[in-house]
């Protein structure tokens, strides 16, 4: 039995992996009726088929970022891309992942915590753009506007300690934690309208 089990990130991980089949079965039902036709009724079929997706695309997401990651798993490119996809949907914030290839789950988990914390700074729209070369990855936010909370991104650099979060903040305190058991350190450098990020 490992030293030190990771119960967050496992109870994530079944959260995650319990709700995503019974969406995807509400989402299959939702399919079927559209197909029965008849005419009434579509466009609440509509709402709840963009719904599901949009639940699904988050659960996915989370799945990554809040579930476990064992040190030999990988994730493949074309899904993080589909994730990607997905959760911006019709969103004003665009994420261009130009990583390459198949990486460590581990890092693809760290990678989606910073990605997080970068949203939280571009809630009215923007783009992400994230790359890695090397060893190190680099993240860009640009928006006409940033929203800042100072004190998160000094507890985010490792300068200060964590503030009380809101739920919707939580990955200020678990993106450090993550990049510890990594060997990494975080980074961020902030301007008017351009946040970047790195580990």
């Amino acid at each position: 039995m490992p030293d030190k089990l990771d119960l967050p990130a496992l109870v994530g991980s079944r959260i995650c992996h319990d709700l995503i089949s019974p969406l995807g079965a509400i989402g299959n039902g939702v399919e079927l009726m559209g197909l029965g036709g008849g005419g009434t009724g579509e466009p609440e079929l509509g709402l709840i088929a963009e719904s599901v997706a949009a639940a699904n695309a988050r659960i996915r997401f989370y799945r990554v970022a809040f579930g476990f990651a064992g040190d030999e798993q990988r994730v493949g490119r074309p899904e993080i891309l589909s994730i990607l996809a997905d959760l911006t949907e019709g969103a004003r914030l665009s994420v261009d992942w130009q990583v390459p290839g198949d990486q460590a789950r581990a890092e693809v988990k760290l990678a989606f915590l910073v990605l997080q914390c970068l949203e939280t700074a571009l809630p009215f729209g923007g783009e992400i753009t994230v790359a890695r070369e090397g060893e190190p990855w680099k993240f860009v936010g640009k928006a006409r506007r940033l929203k800042i909370d100072a004190a998160l991104w000094a507890a985010f650099r490792g300068e200060a300690g964590l503030p009380d979060l809101t739920p919707a903040q939580v990955q200020f305190a678990l993106a450090p934690e993550a990049a510890a058991a990594r060997g990494r350190r975080l980074s961020c450098e902030i301007g008017e309208t351009e946040i970047r990020a790195a580990f």
